[in-house]
């Protein structure tokens, strides 16, 4: 009977010790934090965005880099099969807006329990409080097709620490899955331990850095609407007057910038596109459009119109009905037009001018916040040197990966978790066929 590790139980971990435990193998999922789940807690601030319902072929498109090595992982673990897995298991879901799945209950910890659940019923040995300290390797003859023979390693052991009691301990490994993440959300305890384990076994690591994270935006303006959420706008980024991002959908004003998920799916194409290493930033230009529905013509005719019927009153007293509160003031600073003014003194090119401004509001994006508010890391193990069938590493056998801890990411809406559900269920399944 093999013995197959798991290091890391997140959201790929504990769906690779499922997979495995169905050969009859003895499990052993090592987690160094006190519970299971600690960041898939919090995801979907707290509801847990499981995966997200599009058509598997749809699903590519919002993977930003390496989709295709996803192909055998997706396809052998797609939606369908993750929404069933959990409806079996207990949790009943539910499809939102924009295909996003969620437990009906909205509680992400619905989620974990039924993940615990499984793990019992199918006697996974669960280490908690317990950190990987070392994995040992051995060498390992193989013949290739050639016939020439030549020596690698393979997995034997590892080397444990229980926080609890302060003893190491020695396991053996016949096959070894890394899934303990990547380092976003470090409070979950996501700090980048599989980059290490990878290096040490001889791995190539793709630089990593924070990704779908919220902007730090330079004008002191912007800090002023903190709190205010802006619904149904788009959202544009340039660089070097080149556009990398255009799309439509929620932002936040912060005491720092802006967030939500327009601003994280932005971020990530911002990373991909212009980023080389983590805290060297190209400054960049976000455009807001506030009323995405109306061309500049149709949203002058309507200001027209408004300007006509209250040609007697102050400027700030006639916009207040187009924007939220908080905006109103920021609006004719941002047009150059004195907010006192009476509306029959202000004049065409004021007009067209505050038009532009609603179509096209300037921010100046100065970097990222960090890896405590990213969701997300992008970079990690490199692909090319893990087998897209099976997740084995291809310089270590017996060695599989899993999760955020590889080079790949996707954008918001559950695609991030499906890649975890996939390449979990995949290296937990390898693993235990080849044992």
């Amino acid at each position: 009977m093999a013995e197959i590790v798991i290091i890391g139980g997140g959201a790929a971990g504990m769906m690779a010790a499922i997979a495995a435990s169905d050969a009859g193998h003895h499990i052993t999922l090592i987690e160094k934090n006190e519970k299971l789940g600690k960041k898939l807690f919090i995801t979907g601030k707290g509801r847990c965005n499981v995966t997200n319902a599009c058509e598997t072929v749809d699903f590519f498109s919002n993977v930003l880099e390496h989709d295709k090595f996803l192909y055998s992982a997706v396809y052998g673990f797609d939606h369908n099969a993750v929404m069933d897995f959990f409806e079996r298991a207990g949790c009943p879901l539910k499809v939102e807006r924009g295909q996003r799945v969620f437990p009906k209950s909205d509680h992400s910890s619905d989620i974990i329990k039924a993940l615990e659940l499984t793990l019992r019923e199918k006697k996974v040995e669960i280490l908690l409080n317990t950190e990987v300290k070392k994995i040992i390797t051995e060498p390992f003859e193989i013949e290739n097709q050639t016939k020439k023979k030549h020596f690698c390693a393979k997995i034997s052991r590892i080397i444990t620490f229980d926080k609890m009691t302060k003893k190491s301990s020695e396991i053996l490994a016949n096959k070894l899955i890394i899934a303990t993440g990547g380092c976003s959300y470090v409070l979950t305890g996501s700090t980048g331990d599989g980059y290490r384990f990878a290096k040490e076994c001889g791995h190539s690591l793709v630089p990593t850095m924070p990704a779908l994270v919220p902007f730090v935006i330079e004008e002191t303006w912007c800090h002023q609407l903190q709190g205010l959420s802006l619904k149904n706008v788009q959202a544009v980024v340039e660089v070097d007057g080149k556009q990398i991002y255009s799309d439509f959908g929620e932002l936040l004003f912060t005491h720092y910038g802006v967030s939500g998920p327009l601003i994280l799916s932005a971020s990530s194409y911002y990373v991909h596109k212009v980023c080389k290493e983590e805290k060297q930033y190209p400054k960049a230009k976000l455009f807001i459009d506030l009323k995405p529905a109306l061309t500049k013509e149709q949203l002058d005719k309507r200001i027209l119109r408004e300007f006509d019927e209250n040609k007697n009153k102050q400027f700030k007293n006639v916009i207040s009905s187009l924007f939220p509160a908080k905006l109103t003031p920021i609006m004719p600073m941002l047009a150059n037009i004195d907010p006192d003014k009476r509306i029959n003194e202000v004049t065409k090119e004021e007009r067209q001018h505050f038009v532009q401004t609603m179509k096209h509001m300037e921010l100046t994006v100065a970097g990222l916040r960090d890896y405590n508010e990213a969701v997300i890391t992008k970079g990690g193990v490199a692909t090319k040197e893990v087998s897209p069938s099976t997740m084995e590493s291809k310089l270590i056998k017996g060695l599989y990966f899993a999760g955020e801890v590889l080079d790949l990411d996707a954008l918001t809406g559950g695609f991030n978790l499906q890649i975890a559900w996939s390449t979990g269920f995949l290296a937990g399944r390898s693993a235990a066929s080849s044992a």
